[in-house]
C-alpha cells in the first residue's frame, strides 16, 4: 500500500489522467455499443419456468412485448364519434415502427374488451420484439400517437411493460440531491472546500466509470434494468464514506506536522487498508448472490461488485494523487494559520463526542435497554413482510401506467392486470379432449373471473389457456388461486391423459421467484454471517466482537425492513411521498440488502472496534479503551452515516420503485446502526463485558492466521509521532511559560 501511495502522490498527474482516460473510454464505449437489459424472473426448473418454456416454443409469435392502450368515455366507448376517432388512433399505432399488430374491440376479435357499461374499453397493442429490446423512442411514439386523441369526453391512458419505459426519467435528480447534501456535510466537517469536493469527486469518477461499465456487461450476462441504478446508490453512499476516512486520516497527518506527501501516503497506508477490507467484505457479500444460482440476481451481484470495486480503487490511487494537488489547503484559512503559529499539536477528543463517550460509559445498562427497545420497536413490522413483485398498480396516481391499471381494473376486474397462462405439450387425442373441456371446469373454479378456451399452435402438439382472476396480480387471493390450480384443479383435469399442464403467467412466476428466494435465504444469511464473524475475528483476535457484530447485523436489517414494510406494504406516506401505493416488498430485496448492509455495517464495525482494539493494545483498560475510541470515532462515524442516509434517501426520489425501495432501507439500516447501534449499543455491550470482550481460546488463537487492518509498523510511527507532538507541545508551552 505504501509503495502505491507514494506513486500515486509523485505522479499525479498520470494517476488523474488514467482515471480519466478510463472514464472517457467506458462511457464512449456504451455510448456506441449501447446497453443491454433484462428483467427475466423466470427461474429454470420451476413450473411457471417450464411453461414459459413451452409457450415460446410452440407460440413465438406471443414473444413480443404486449400492452395496452385504454379509453373511457362517460357517454359511452361506441358512439360513433369515439369509435372513428379511436379507430383511426389505432391505425395509426399499427403502422409505428416496432408495432407488430394491434387488436382493437371494434374488430371481431376484440370480443370482451368493452366494459359491460360500455364506458371503457381497451385495445392490445404486440410490438414485435420484447420489452428489454424495445428502444424508449419507440413506446413514446406509441404514447404520443395514443395521448392525441385525449379531449373533452374521451379519456386515453397506456399500460404495459413497453410504456413503462416512458415513465422513467434519464434526469438524475436524485443523485444531485444527494451529491449536494453530502457537499454541504463535509464543508462543515472540513472547513475546507477543496478537501470537502475530493470524496465526491473520487466517488463520481469511480463510479461513473462503473455505471457506463455495466451498460456493456448487459452484452455479457443477464443484467436488471435496476442494475446501474443500484450501483450508483451503493457505489455514492460507500464511495463518498471510504475517501472520507482517507481525508480525514490525511488531514489529521497535516495537523501532526507531516509533509502533503508524507500524510497522503501515511492516510493510504493505513486508512487505506481498512478501506480495503471494508470494500472486501461488501464484494465478498454481493458476489455470495451467485450461490443462489438465479441469472436475474448474478449480473445485480456482479455489477455492484464492480462498483464497490472501482470505487475502493479510486479511493486509494486517484484520490491521494487529488490530495497531493491541493496540498495543505486540505486544512481550513483557520487551521494552516493556527499550524503556523503554534506548531503541531496533540488531537484530543473533545466536545459532544467526548461528553457523549463518557455518558454511555456511566450509564451502559439504561442506555442498552433504550437501544434494544428502538430497534425492537421499528423491526415489528418485519413480522408481516409480504414478498411478491408490484406492478403498474403501484406507480404514482399520475402516472398514465397507473391510470391505465385503474380503468382495467374497474371496467373488467383487476385480475385482467395480471392474467395466468395454461400451458401443456398434447400428446393425444384424450388431451386434447380434456384441454377442450378444461376451460369450463376453470369457470367454475373459485377465484376465477373468466378463462378462454383452450389455443392449439399450428401442429397442435402445444395448447395454451388464459385465465383471468377475480383478484389483483399482487394479492395473496391470487397466488391461493395458483395454488389451488396446481394442487387440486389441474391434477383431477389430468387423471386419464398425459398431459401436464404448466400454470404460468405474471402472479406464478413472481411467487417462484420468491419461494425460490425465500428457501435460500436462511443458506446465504448464515453464509454471509459466518463469513463476517470470521474475518472480524482473525482481524480482532476475538470471539465476542465478531459475535455481537453478526447481532447488530440482524438488528439492522429487521429494522431496516420494518421501516420498508410501513411505508411500502402498509402504505404510510407513500403516495404522498410520490411512491405510489402500498404493495409487496420484491423477493429479491432481502438478499440484496442483507450483502449490501453487511459490508456497510462491517466500515462502522471497524472502524468504531479498530480504534478500540488499538487503546485495549496499549493499555489494557477496557473502560478507557471503549471510552477514548468512541470519543475519538464516532465524530467521523456520524458525519459519514449523515451522507451516506442523504445519498440513499435522494434516491427516494428517483421514481423508481425498486431503488426507493432500496434507497429507504438502506437509509433507515445506516440510520439505525450508525446513531444507535454502534455509538450506543455496541459501547454500552461492550462496557458491561469487560476484559471478556477480548476473549478467545488459546488453541484457537495459535491456529489462526494473523491479519492487521492497520500495519504494527505504521501503528508504532503513529505512537513516536505522537509523544514527540506532545513533547513538543510541552515545550512550546515552557518557553511561553519561562520566555528567559
Amino acid at each position: 500500500m505504501a509503495a502505491l501511495a507514494r506513486w500515486c502522490v509523485r505522479h499525479r498527474l498520470v494517476a488523474v489522467l488514467l482515471w480519466l482516460a478510463a472514464f472517457g473510454g467506458v462511457t464512449a464505449a456504451t455510448a456506441v455499443i449501447g446497453s443491454a437489459y433484462s428483467d427475466d424472473y423466470t427461474v429454470p426448473g420451476t413450473e411457471s419456468g417450464r411453461a414459459t418454456q413451452l409457450l415460446a416454443e410452440g407460440f413465438p409469435g406471443l414473444g413480443g412485448d404486449s400492452d395496452t392502450v385504454v379509453w373511457q368515455a362517460p357517454g359511452g366507448v361506441r358512439t360513433a364519434a369515439v369509435e372513428q376517432t379511436m379507430n383511426d388512433t389505432l391505425h395509426k399505432i399499427a403502422d409505428l415502427p416496432g408495432v407488430s399488430s394491434v387488436t382493437s374491440p371494434y374488430e371481431g376479435q376484440g370480443n370482451g374488451q368493452i366494459s359491460r357499461d360500455g364506458r371503457i374499453a381497451y385495445a392490445a397493442v404486440t410490438f414485435a420484439q420484447p420489452v428489454e429490446k424495445i428502444s424508449k423512442a419507440e413506446a413514446e411514439a406509441v404514447v404520443r400517437t395514443a395521448k392525441s386523441a385525449d379531449a373533452d369526453g374521451l379519456r386515453v391512458e397506456l399500460g404495459g411493460s413497453a410504456i413503462g419505459l416512458t415513465e422513467s426519467s434519464d434526469e438524475h435528480y436524485a443523485e444531485a440531491i444527494g451529491i449536494a447534501v453530502a457537499a454541504v456535510v463535509l464543508f462543515l466537517a472540513f472547513g475546507s472546500p477543496a478537501a470537502s469536493l475530493l470524496p465526491i469527486a473520487t466517488a463520481l469518477v469511480g463510479v461513473g466509470t462503473a455505471y457506463a461499465a455495466i451498460g456493456l456487461l448487459g452484452h455479457a450476462m443477464t443484467v436488471a434494468a435496476f442494475a446501474p441504478m443500484l450501483g450508483l446508490l451503493i457505489g455514492l453512499g460507500v464511495g463518498i464514506d471510504y475517501a472520507l476516512f482517507i481525508v480525514t486520516r490525511h488531514r489529521r497527518g497535516l495537523k501532526r506536522g507531516l509533509s502533503v506527501t508524507e500524510a497522503a501516503t501515511s492516510a493510504v497506508t493505513t486508512t487505506g487498508r481498512a478501506v480495503l477490507f471494508a470494500g472486501a467484505t461488501v464484494c465478498i457479500a454481493l458476489l455470495g448472490l451467485l450461490s443462489l444460482r438465479l441469472n436475474f440476481l448474478n449480473g445485480v451481484a456482479v455489477a455492484a461488485s464492480m462498483t464497490v470495486v472501482l470505487t475502493v480503487a479510486a479511493s486509494v490511487t486517484l484520490l491521494p494523487a487529488l490530495l497531493s494537488l491541493i496540498g495543505d489547503r486540505a486544512l481550513s484559512r483557520r487551521e494552516r494559520q493556527r499550524l503556523a503559529e503554534q506548531g503541531p499539536q496533540p488531537e484530543l477528543p473533545t466536545g459532544l463526542a467526548a461528553r457523549w463517550s463518557v455518558f454511555v460509559e456511566r450509564r451502559p445498562r439504561l442506555l442498552g435497554s433504550v437501544a434494544l427497545a428502538v430497534i425492537a420497536l421499528v423491526a415489528l413490522p418485519t413480522f408481516a413482510l409480504h414478498l411478491g413483485t408490484s406492478d403498474q398498480g403501484n406507480d404514482r396516481r399520475s402516472s398514465t401506467t397507473r391510470q391505465a391499471y385503474d380503468l382495467l381494473a374497474e371496467g373488467f376486474g383487476p385480475g385482467v392486470n395480471g392474467p395466468l397462462t395454461l400451458v401443456a405439450h398434447v400428446d393425444s387425442a384424450e388431451d386434447k379432449l380434456a384441454l377442450d373441456n378444461l376451460d369450463t371446469t376453470l369457470r367454475t373454479t373459485p377465484g376465477v373471473a373468466s378463462a378462454t378456451p383452450a389455443h392449439y399452435d399450428t401442429g397442435g402438439d402445444t395448447a395454451y389457456l388464459t385465465v383471468v382472476p377475480d383478484s389483483a396480480p399482487q394479492s395473496r387471493q391470487t397466488s391461493d388461486l395458483v395454488d389451488r390450480l396446481r394442487d387440486d384443479v389441474l391434477p383431477r383435469a389430468q387423471t386419464g391423459t398425459s398431459l401436464d399442464v404448466y400454470v404460468g403467467g405474471v402472479t406464478a412466476s413472481y411467487d417462484d421467484f420468491a419461494k425460490v428466494i425465500v428457501g435460500k435465504l436462511p443458506l446465504f444469511v448464515g453464509v454471509v454471517i459466518g463469513l463476517g464473524f470470521v474475518l472480524l475475528m482473525l482481524a480482532f483476535r476475538s470471539v465476542g466482537i465478531p459475535l455481537k457484530a453478526a447481532v447488530m447485523n440482524v438488528a439492522a436489517v429487521a429494522g431496516a425492513f420494518g421501516v420498508v414494510v410501513a411505508v411500502f406494504q402498509w402504505g404510510w406516506g407513500s403516495e404522498p411521498l410520490g411512491l405510489g401505493r402500498a404493495g409487496p416488498i420484491e423477493p429479491f430485496l432481502p438478499v440484496i440488502m442483507v450483502s449490501v448492509l453487511f459490508g456497510l455495517s462491517m466500515d462502522y464495525q471497524v472502524f468504531l472496534v479498530s480504534r478500540i482494539y488499538e487503546e485495549w493494545l496499549e493499555t489494557g483498560d477496557n473502560r478507557r479503551a471503549v471510552r477514548v475510541g468512541l470519543a475519538e470515532t464516532s465524530r467521523v462515524i456520524n458525519s459519514a452515516a449523515v451522507i451516506m442516509i442523504s445519498v440513499f434517501l435522494a434516491f427516494v426520489l428517483s421514481g423508481d420503485r425498486v431503488i426507493a425501495m432500496c434507497g429507504l432501507g438502506l437509509a433507515a439500516a445506516v440510520a439505525l446502526d450508525a446513531f444507535v447501534l454502534r455509538t450506543l449499543l455496541v459501547p454500552a455491550l461492550m462496557h458491561l463485558l469487560g476484559d471478556a470482550n477480548w476473549w478467545l481460546p488459546g488453541w484457537l488463537d495459535r491456529r489462526l492466521p494473523r491479519i492487521s487492518i492497520e500495519p504494527p509498523e505504521c501503528r508504532a510511527a503513529h505512537d513516536r509521532l505522537r509523544d514527540v507532538v506532545v513533547e513538543l507541545a510541552e515545550h512550546r508551552q515552557d518557553v511561553r511559560d519561562n520566555p528567559g
